[in-house]
C-alpha cells in the first residue's frame, strides 16, 4: 500500500531523507526494545515525534484512529521501517488518498470493509451532529446489499469523493422535511459551516447573504434550490476549475493585449471547454468577487471582473494541501535554478550595498570598544613602564581623559571607507554560498553552513587587512602624547601596497575560523527564537546576532593577537616579529599563554553588539525594500498575520521547522490538514464532558494538530 522508497519521488523538490538521517531522528524517540529491535509506540509517535495531540483531555477514540495511520499491520510498534514507510508515504504524489485509506483500514490487511467504514465515519464530529444512514442506497451500491464488498485502495479514492456529496445530499433532505425542493437561507448556511466548513472561506461566510442575493435566480433568495445549493458546493469543490479557465483565458489575451482581468463574458465562453463547469456555477463566482471587488473599493462596482488573486480568497484552505506547498517550493527552486546572469549580479550588488550601509552602522556603534580593544592587545608587559592600562575600563578612562571623547573615534573615517566592502563581502559571499548550497527544500546542512561562513571570512581579508592596519596604527599613535598623530594618507603612504597586507596571514587565521562560527551559529539561534510561524522580529535579530558574536569573538582572540603585533609598528625596545609563527613563538616565551587572550573581553563586547547591529539592520533593510531578484528570501522573514492569512504566508507555518521532522516529515502537517481541506473528516479533540461540565468546543482537525487557522465568521 505504501509507495517504494525509490520510485519517482527522488525528483521532488522534498525529497527523501536519508537512511542515517531517518535513524538519527527515530533513535531520538524510540525509547523501547523488543528481541534488539527499537520500537515506539503509535501515541508516542503522534505525539512526542509529530507533537500532536498533546492535551490531558484528549479524546481517545480521536488519538487512537490518528495514531494507527503509520501502524501499517496494528502491532503497537513503529519501527524504523514503519518510520521510513510512513515518511516516503508523505512524499507520494497521492498522500492525500494513501493516508486516508489507512486512516480507515484498521485492520492492515489492504482493503476496507463495511465495519471499518461506518466506525471511522461514525467517529467523526460530523456525524454526531448529522448522523449519516448507513441502509441508504450509496451503502448498497458501494458495498453491496449484504455490505460483504471489500473495497481497495483505488475503489476507496472514488467513494471517499462520493460519500461527501451523499452526506451533504441527505442533510439537505432532512432539512427540506415537506419535500418542496428548497431549503432556507438559514438551513443553507448551517450546512456550508457544518459540513463543509474546510472549502468555506472566511469572506464567503461573512458576505453569504448578499453572494446569494446576487446569484440565486428564485423569486426568493430566501429559499436555496437544490439545484443552487449543488451548483454552490460544486464551486467550492472546483476552485482549481476556475483558475485553469482564468489562466487559459488569459494566456489567449497574452498575444493581443495584456490585462490582469477577465470579464464574466469572457470566463463564460472560456468556461464552455470545461463540460463540469455551469453559468450557474460562473453566476455564483462572479457574485463572490463583485463582493470582493465591493469591500475593497469600499463602494459599489459595476463592471463584473475576475482576478487571480480573488481566487486564492475564494479557496479557502486549497493552498495548505501538501502537493500546493511542493509546487510553491518547485516555483521557487525553479527560480532561483534559472535565475539569470544578470539578475545574479544585480541581486550581489544589492546585498553588497545594503551590507556597505549595515556595516558603517555597526562599526560606528562599537568603534570606542574596537580602539580599547587593540590598545590593550598592544599593550606588551616585557619591558619596564610599559603597562598604560591597568584594565579596559581605565583605557577608556585614560582615553577620555588625555585625548578627549573624539580619541575614542581616532581612525573611524578609513574604518568606515574600509568596513562598508568588508561587511559587505562578507554578508553578500555568505548569502551566495548558502543559496548555492541550500537543499531544495530550502534546509542547508551545517557543513555547508560551515563552509558559507568560512568563504565568507576570507573573502573579506582583501578589504580587512589594509583597513585592519591603518585603523590599528591611528589608534595606537594617541599613546605617545609627544609625537603628532599621523594621517590615514600618510600611514598608507609610509606602509605601501605590500605593507597593507602584512599579517596577512594571521587576518585568514582569525577571519575565516570566525565567520565560519558566526554565520551558522547565528542561523541556529536566529530559527530557536523565532516565533511559532518561523518569524523573526527585530528583537530575536538582534539578540541572535549578538549571542552569535560571543563564542565566535572569544576563540578567535589568539589570532586577532597575533595579527594586531605584527601590524602595529614596533616602537623602540619592543620586540620585532618576522612572521605568524615566530610572533606566536616569542609571545608565548616573553608573555606566556594568557597573553593570547589579551583583549577578550573588550573583543567580544565589540564584536558581539557590532554583528548585532549590523545584521539587524542588514535582514531589516532587505525587509523594508523586499526587491524580488528571484532568489531566496531571508529565513525568518515572512511575517504571518494571525488575521490575515497568504497562501505564500502560510506554507510558511504548515511546513514543520522541527529539526526532527526530516524528509517528507516537513508534510505531516500539511498532509494532516489536507485529510480535512479535501475530504471533510474531523474527529473531535477533547473527552466527552459530563452533564455538570460545559461542553469544550470542537475545533478543526487543523487546530487538533496544533496548526493555527483562522475561525470562520458566521454572518450575522
Amino acid at each position: 500500500m505504501t509507495p517504494n522508497i525509490k520510485d519517482p519521488m527522488q525528483s521532488r523538490p522534498i525529497s527523501s531523507a536519508g537512511d542515517d538521517q531517518l535513524l538519527a531522528a527515530f533513535n531520538r524517540y524510540a525509547h523501547h526494545e523488543d528481541h534488539g529491535e527499537r520500537y515506539m509506540t503509535p501515541h508516542e509517535f503522534l505525539q512526542d515525534y509529530l507533537g500532536y495531540l498533546k492535551d490531558d483531555n484528549i479524546d481517545p477514540t480521536t488519538l487512537n484512529i490518528l495514531s494507527s495511520l503509520v501502524d501499517s499491520n496494528k502491532d503497537q510498534k513503529i519501527t524504523i521501517n514503519k518510520f521510513k514507510k510512513f515518511e516516503s508515504l508523505l512524499l507520494a504524489s497521492d498522500s492525500l488518498y494513501r493516508l486516508a485509506f489507512q486512516l480507515f483500514d484498521r485492520q492492515g490487511q489492504g482493503f476496507i470493509t463495511f465495519d471499518d467504514f461506518q466506525y471511522i465515519i461514525s467517529a467523526t464530529k460530523k456525524f454526531k451532529e448529522f448522523p449519516f444512514n448507513f441502509d441508504s442506497d450509496f451503502i448498497a451500491t458501494h458495498f453491496g446489499a449484504k455490505r460483504q464488498r471489500q473495497i481497495t485502495y483505488k475503489e476507496f479514492t472514488q467513494i471517499l469523493l462520493d460519500f461527501i456529496d451523499e452526506q451533504t445530499t441527505q442533510t439537505f433532505r432532512k432539512f427540506d422535511k415537506e419535500n418542496k425542493g428548497y431549503i432556507s437561507l438559514k438551513s443553507f448556511e448551517t450546512i456550508l459551516i457544518e459540513l463543509r466548513e474546510y472549502q468555506l472561506a472566511e469572506f464567503i461566510s461573512k458576505h453569504l447573504n448578499d453572494i446569494v442575493t446576487l446569484s440565486c435566480s428564485t423569486t426568493s433568495p430566501n429559499k436555496i434550490s437544490y439545484p443552487y445549493f449543488a451548483a454552490f458546493l460544486q464551486l467550492l469543490s472546483n476552485i482549481e476549475s476556475m483558475r485553469k479557465i482564468f489562466l487559459a483565458k488569459l494566456e489567449k489575451k497574452s498575444h493581443t493585449y495584456k490585462s490582469s482581468m477577465i470579464t464574466k463574458e469572457e470566463f463564460l465562453t472560456e468556461a464552455q471547454h470545461f463540460p463540469r463547469t455551469t453559468p450557474l456555477q460562473i453566476d455564483i463566482l462572479f457574485a463572490i468577487t463583485h463582493q470582493l471587488h465591493k469591500a475593497h473599493a469600499g463602494h459599489e462596482i459595476d463592471k463584473e471582473y475576475i482576478e487571480l488573486s480573488d481566487l486564492d480568497v475564494i479557496a479557502a484552505n486549497e493552498h495548505l494541501l501538501p502537493y500546493r506547498l511542493r509546487s510553491e517550493i518547485v516555483d521557487e527552486h525553479y527560480k532561483i535554478e534559472h535565475q539569470g546572469v544578470f539578475m545574479k549580479v544585480l541581486e550581489s550588488g544589492y546585498r553588497f550595498g545594503l551590507g556597505s550601509i549595515a556595516g558603517a552602522v555597526g562599526a560606528t556603534a562599537v568603534y570606542p570598544i574596537d580602539l580599547v580593544k587593540t590598545r590593550m592587545q598592544n599593550q606588551r608587559t616585557s619591558i619596564i613602564g610599559e603597562r598604560l592600562y591597568h584594565s579596559s575600563i581605565d583605557c577608556f578612562k585614560k582615553v577620555i581623559r588625555y585625548e578627549g571623547v573624539f580619541g575614542l573615534y581616532r581612525g573611524l573615517i578609513p574604518q568606515l571607507f574600509g568596513v562598508a566592502p568588508e561587511k559587505a563581502i562578507k554578508l553578500t559571499v555568505n548569502d551566495f554560498i548558502r543559496d548555492r548550497l541550500m537543499s531544495p527544500d530550502g534546509t542547508i546542512s551545517l557543513w555547508a553552513e560551515i563552509i558559507a561562513g568560512g568563504c565568507a571570512g576570507g573573502s573579506q581579508v582583501a578589504f580587512t587587512n589594509p583597513l585592519e592596519i591603518v585603523k590599528i596604527r591611528l589608534q595606537v599613535a594617541g599613546e605617545i602624547q609627544s609625537v603628532r598623530p599621523p594621517a590615514a594618507s600618510e600611514v598608507v603612504r609610509e606602509l605601501g601596497l605590500r605593507g597593507l597586507y602584512k599579517g596577512a596571514r594571521a587576518c585568514f587565521l582569525r577571519d575565516i575560523p570566525f565567520s565560519a562560527i558566526y554565520f551558522p551559529t547565528y542561523a541556529h539561534i536566529k530559527k530557536r527564537f523565532a516565533d511559532e510561524h518561523g518569524y523573526n522580529d527585530a528583537k530575536s535579530l538582534f539578540i541572535s546576532a549578538l549571542l552569535a558574536g560571543i563564542p565566535a569573538a572569544g576563540l578567535c582572540t589568539p589570532a586577532d593577537v597575533v595579527k594586531t603585533r605584527l601590524q602595529v609598528q614596533a616602537r623602540k625596545g619592543q620586540t620585532k616579529y618576522n612572521g605568524l609563527i615566530d610572533a606566536f613563538k616569542k609571545i608565548y616565551v616573553e608573555e606566556g599563554w594568557t597573553a593570547f587572550w589579551k583583549g577578550a573581553g573588550a573583543r567580544m563586547f565589540r564584536s558581539s553588539p557590532q554583528f548585532g547591529f549590523t545584521l539587524l539592520t542588514y535582514e531589516l533593510l532587505q525587509r523594508a525594500l523586499n526587491i524580488d531578484f528571484q532568489g531566496r528570501k531571508l529565513e525568518g522573514s515572512k511575517h504571518v498575520d494571525r488575521e490575515q492569512y497568504s497562501p505564500k504566508m502560510r506554507s510558511s507555518i504548515i511546513l514543520s521547522a522541527n529539526p526532527d521532522h526530516v524528509g517528507g516529515f516537513h508534510l505531516a502537517q500539511a498532509t494532516f490538514e489536507g485529510i480535512e481541506t479535501r475530504f471533510g473528516l474531523a474527529f473531535p479533540k477533547y473527552k466527552s464532558s459530563t452533564p455538570n461540565e460545559p461542553t469544550p468546543s470542537v475545533p478543526r482537525l487543523t487546530s487538533l494538530l496544533g496548526v493555527s487557522t483562522p475561525q470562520v465568521i458566521t454572518p450575522q
